[in-house]
């Protein structure tokens, strides 16, 4: 039980961290956090919870693959999603899950992550809720921003939150990992907000942040006639560079994210 605590209080810490105003990632009660027990369950923000003052009585404890089976339907209506949030609680004492947890279920499947989390930052709603949706992301602009959002983010058009959301991350997974060979680090929900896919909950924190410094720096670059995107070959040289490869590994263990 001491490392299912330990995974607990580091998703605590993680939520906490995400849901200071200051930062303008997440407000009331919008966002979420989970991380893998290693155990075949995970914990996941409790519907309703707020990630500025989570404790835990805020997280609840869920069997995955429940969760991955129930989205093998095409349909599921809302009382029985309802049942079923609260049927794959693995202490019936927790609170109802997240409805977002069906999305998190598969990202810590098919997405190759052990934490992450989500968030609708303003900088970055601000250009994922206008015409423009996710393009403008598609392309970098600085090299740190490749080190730890990836070479490309994954992109979902929007959705209604929840259980369709999920079948359409799933799929959006599946096709990014044909076109690169391994899962996004950052995932873009359009007119929705953004997700971070890590190995740790530092490596969560960091995409997050830098998700937000790549949002402003867009946004600004506008008013001055544009963005000015790196070329492709200098990205893919970013991203198998040996110390930047290094300098990722040292960032997720130890929470910084300047060069």
């Amino acid at each position: 039980m001491t490392a299912l605590n330990d995974i607990r209080q580091e998703l605590l810490r993680l939520a906490r961290e995400l849901g200071q105003e200051a930062r303008q990632l997440a407000l009331l009660g919008e966002g979420n956090v989970s991380a893998s027990c290693h155990d075949g369950t995970f914990w996941i923000k409790a519907s309703g919870s707020s990630l500025a003052t989570l404790d835990e009585a805020g997280v609840s404890r869920v069997r995955l693959e429940p969760v991955l089976e129930l989205l093998m339907h095409d349909h599921l209506d809302e009382q029985k999603i309802e049942a079923a949030l609260l049927a794959a609680r693995v202490d019936k004492a927790h609170k109802k899950p997240s409805v977002e947890t069906f999305f998190h279920a598969v990202c810590l499947s098919e997405g190759g992550a052990r934490w992450v989390g989500h968030a609708h930052p303003l900088s970055a709603n601000r250009i994922l809720c206008s015409r423009l949706g996710a393009r403008p992301f598609l392309g970098h602009l600085f090299p740190d921003a490749v080190v730890v959002c990836g070479k490309a983010p994954a992109v979902v058009p929007y959705v209604d939150p929840g259980f369709a959301l999920a079948k359409a991350i799933r799929a959006e997974l599946q096709r990014y990992q044909g076109v690169y060979g391994e899962p996004p680090k950052l995932l873009l929900l359009e007119n929705h907000g953004v997700t971070a896919l890590g190995n740790s909950a530092t490596e969560v924190m960091n995409i997050l942040l830098m998700t937000d410094k790549w949002a402003r720096i867009l946004w600004g670059s506008y008013a001055l006639g544009g963005p000015s995107y790196l070329p492709t070959a200098d990205v893919e040289r970013i991203d198998r560079r040996l110390d930047e490869q290094h300098r990722r590994r040292e960032l997720v263990r130890e929470g910084g994210a300047d060069g």
